[in-house]
């Protein structure tokens, strides 16, 4: 169901629901345009109501932005994003008031602290639960984790994990010492940050059959970790045999998997942008994944995707939450509601 859209300044590549209390209305939206070989971009601020649609609050001029992600935890009262840009930096912007009076509360995003972490690209950033670590993949295909201090930035470590563009980096949940990774070279890794540099605790180079885009571990099973790629498919992993997926058929989405999100309070749903073929919410059963709904409003390259936190209510439903989008070319948001998840 959809419940309303807007054009943006910019092609549209990442888009986070802000998980902090009382700012779950909270969207930011990040661009990427390449003109002339100048990366220009933007970051915008938006309200989202499933009954008032998007209000935009603040949007600021930046540098080619590829990936943006809110704090887990710390400071809930100043929510803290993560942007990773083009010019090789991860900045840290709080969300502040534009004023002083109480309705700005939330209102624009301030930067805090910018470090330069390689004459390389910043592809994709992660918070480690705590929040005081960032993991940063590059272009040339080096992994970072960047210390997070009393708002201050800090290179810890910073180590060649693979051979082309580092797409995705994820911190496992339980065990913050092991950090995941996926790239253009097909490989999708684990890596041990106690040692330095750190060295690979597994490293699989014959399941996915071209890039790694996206790793994402259910924030509810802490042996299920879900991987996406260009060759169109999602798979399945069980992080107590990392040898081979779950599932070896895997789930093909008939689009490069670019994001996978994780529902909020539905620990067998996940949300899918897949590139050329919009997005999808998929019902991840013990060894199995089946699509139950598709949406393709999107006539461009499916790339943002999040769920909206909302009122989990007693029967395991929420009716509240909503869905955000963005497609790159066409420079479109979308906010709509699925209708075919509630379920427990």
């Amino acid at each position: 169901m959809d419940v309303d859209s807007c054009y943006l300044d910019g092609n549209a590549d990442a888009v986070e629901f802000c998980p902090h209390h009382p700012f779950h209305h909270i969207l930011a939206v990040a661009t990427y345009t390449l003109v002339e070989g100048n990366r220009s971009g933007s970051i915008s601020l938006f309200s989202a109501d499933a009954n008032v649609g998007l209000e935009l609050l603040h949007r600021a001029p930046t540098i080619g932005i590829f990936d943006i992600k809110w704090n887990p935890s710390g400071d809930c009262m100043h929510p803290s994003l993560a942007q990773a840009d083009a010019d090789g930096c991860v900045s840290l912007l709080s969300l502040q008031s534009k004023s002083d009076a109480e309705e700005d509360h939330g209102t624009a995003l301030r930067e805090v602290h910018t470090e330069k972490i390689s004459s390389a690209m910043c592809l994709c950033v992660d918070w480690n639960t705590s929040g005081g670590s960032i993991s940063v993949g590059l272009s040339d295909g080096s992994a970072s984790v960047v210390t997070v201090r009393e708002s201050q930035l800090q290179l810890s470590q910073s180590w060649a994990a693979h051979e082309y563009e580092l797409w995705a980096t994820t911190f496992d949940a339980y065990r913050p010492h092991l950090l995941y990774t996926g790239s253009d070279d097909c490989r999708f890794s684990c890596w041990d940050l106690r040692e330095s540099p750190s060295n690979f605790v597994f490293q699989n180079s014959k399941s996915h059959k071209m890039g790694v885009c996206c790793i994402a571990q259910n924030p509810m099973n802490s042996n299920m970790l879900l991987t996406g790629s260009y060759d169109e498919s999602l798979r399945l992993w069980d992080i107590r045999s990392t040898s081979k997926p779950i599932n070896e058929k895997s789930l093909c989405l008939g689009g490069g998997v670019w994001r996978i999100k994780h529902h909020p309070y539905i620990s067998n749903l996940v949300l899918a942008a897949c590139m050329h073929n919009g997005f999808a919410v998929v019902r991840i059963e013990e060894v199995d994944a089946i699509v139950v709904e598709t949406y393709q409003k999107h006539e461009s390259l499916a790339y943002g995707v999040d769920w909206q936190r909302g009122v989990c209510l007693e029967d395991g439903s929420n009716r509240g939450s909503l869905v955000a989008t963005c497609s790159f070319y066409d420079q479109i948001l979308r906010l709509w509601k699925p209708e075919s998840f509630m379920v427990k």
